[in-house]
């Protein structure tokens, strides 16, 4: 079976030249290539509407087969425009590429926006500090469309969250890409980034991608004929949604 990823770059497989930054896209096959090719669509910059515009939906569906698995996560962009608010432009756009992927015999499943690192400052800061709900409303948005739809969801946006707060200020930068002026050829002035993430967080962000396909029944277990089979022939209507960690 394959699974078909659309997203932003922080999902998106990134240009050599920016090497070590890494969407987790790029780094979920060696966590699931025994029972699925990945497929990733995942372009920068890509918000629910450009995606579809730029061609990249078309080309997803074009590929997707029966029982394949479809993963959806924007929000990073369209939080950037006014008509693609969580609960007007993006919930409509995410309804129909749910709708779609299933009329293509696919099998949708919604993520949660990955979070930014974005720490409180303050009195709490260190390692106790807070982290800023960056991302508004929009994961919320996603949870509430997949109960509504009956579609499986792997909640990154709590998870990231979570990561982040038990790694601290200090550890959970090295999830992220900073670099100090003349420490990388592409941006020698320099790099704090807390939105795209260096090889060791997108690997951790793929293993969890991974660990929640899991809680509705996706992975080896569930392919047609294998031994243990509970998922062989099922709907998503009949799935149950993973939580929130």
């Amino acid at each position: 079976m394959k699974i078909l990823l659309a997203g932003d770059s922080t999902v998106a497989t990134c240009p050599t030249h920016e090497y070590p930054m890494s969407g987790w896209g790029a780094r979920l096959p060696r966590h699931v290539y025994a029972w699925a090719a990945v497929h990733n669509f995942a372009k920068g910059g890509a918000s629910t509407e450009s995606f579809r515009e730029e061609g990249l939906w078309g080309q997803l569906l074009e590929t997707a087969g029966a029982a394949d698995l479809v993963l959806i996560q924007f929000g990073h962009n369209d939080q950037k425009r006014p008509h693609l608010a969580a609960r007007t432009g993006y919930a409509a756009n995410l309804r129909r590429m749910v709708a779609e992927v299933r009329e293509h015999g696919a099998v949708p499943v919604l993520c949660t926006p990955v979070e930014r690192r974005h720490f409180l400052a303050g009195p709490g800061a260190g390692v106790q500090a807070g982290l800023e709900e960056s991302l508004e409303d929009y994961p919320e948005v996603v949870r509430e469309i997949a109960l509504e739809l009956h579609v499986a969801v792997v909640d990154l946006n709590a998870w990231t969250r979570s990561l982040y707060l038990q790694l601290g200020v200090e550890e959970s930068a090295s999830l992220f890409c900073h670099f100090g002026p003349g420490e990388h050829a592409h941006w020698p002035a320099g790099l704090t980034d807390n939105t795209h993430f260096s090889r060791r967080g997108a690997s951790l962000v793929a293993g969890e991608v991974a660990r929640q396909l899991g809680l509705p029944g996706f992975g080896p277990d569930a392919l047609p004929g294998s031994r243990g089979s509970k998922t062989a022939g099922r709907t998503t209507a009949g799935l149950t949604t993973a939580g929130r960690g």
